[in-house]
């Protein structure tokens, strides 16, 4: 089964919701960055948030996660888009630790609860979007039921879950859910989604167990309609180009300091870990090319 997110409606209309299966997109970057258990449950659970808020995006829209928590884990970013397409890196991915008391990854220990989560929308506007709130426990979910409640007005319930096999920290799974009142929900219905969220087993063993984001939604919502399903992938948007555009817009007295002092370069991307390398003879032509 790919990854993949839907957008949906539940309760006759009154609440919108989101669900996503991100197994393999999490995998992938725990791969290329050797991460350990609990800093690839962090980087996952956060990743996964941003895919769901990308979908609440339109055309050429993209937003950044950041979260600062002061703990060893460092910095989480994670970026998404529109069109499904996420990256994320954490600033040190070798953190582990051992089960918390309820028997769950300790990302909480691991990302601190002394800091900011921080979100950052390019709305295609003359400003971007710019929205953050406390951390108040580090669990990433609980984190962002609280940004969307005071940073977006939107009464919300997030749960995201990462399973890692504990022996070649390969990742299981991993997803998650997005719930948000619609204005005018009746209080009944916020009971019935309340008391369904209170007994939701992990969201992470339920997508190990083989669940698909719509049966994870009909475990909380009641007269669930899938509004759209979209394909969630890896994508860094880094490239050779790219770095060359850099260097060469050093100016070539910078540039030309480098090639004598350093006689190469080497450029490292945070989110896909590739390094790309310019030895001097590179260096030279991209100078060269500097009117």
């Amino acid at each position: 089964m790919s990854d993949y997110l839907i957008r949906a409606t539940g309760f006759g209309g009154h609440v919108r919701a989101f669900a996503a299966r991100t197994t393999e997109v999490v995998e992938e970057i725990r791969r290329r960055h050797d991460m350990w258990n609990t800093a690839s449950a962090a980087m996952g659970r956060t990743l996964t948030v941003s895919a769901m808020m990308g979908a609440m995006l339109k055309g050429e829209e993209h937003l950044s996660i950041k979260i600062k928590g002061g703990g060893p884990i460092g910095q989480i970013v994670a970026e998404a888009n529109a069109k499904g397409e996420v990256r994320a890196y954490v600033t040190n991915p070798h953190v582990h630790f051992e089960l918390n008391d309820k028997g769950k990854l300790d990302v909480s220990r691991a990302v601190g609860t002394e800091g900011f989560l921080y979100v950052v929308k390019d709305l295609g506007l003359r400003e971007p979007y710019q929205g953050s709130s406390p951390i108040v426990s580090g669990e990433i979910g609980e984190d962002f039921t609280y940004y969307f409640a005071v940073s977006e007005q939107t009464p919300s319930a997030v749960g995201v879950g990462v399973l890692v096999n504990p022996e070649d920290r390969a990742v299981i799974a991993a997803g998650g859910f997005i719930i948000q009142l619609l204005p005018g929900t009746p209080d009944e219905v916020i009971e019935k989604i309340e008391q369904h969220v209170a007994k939701l087993p992990q969201v992470s063993r339920l997508i190990g167990e083989g669940l698909s984001p719509e049966q994870i939604l009909e475990r909380v919502l009641e007269d669930v309609k899938v509004l759209s399903r979209q394909e969630i992938v890896f994508k860094c948007t880094c490239s050779e180009q790219k770095i060359r555009d850099i260097l060469h817009g050093l100016g070539k007295e910078e540039l030309t300091s480098m090639i004598e002092e350093q006689g190469e370069a080497e450029v490292h991307c945070h989110f896909c870990n590739q390094r790309y390398h310019f030895d001097k003879p590179a260096l030279q032509d991209i100078a060269s090319k500097i009117e």
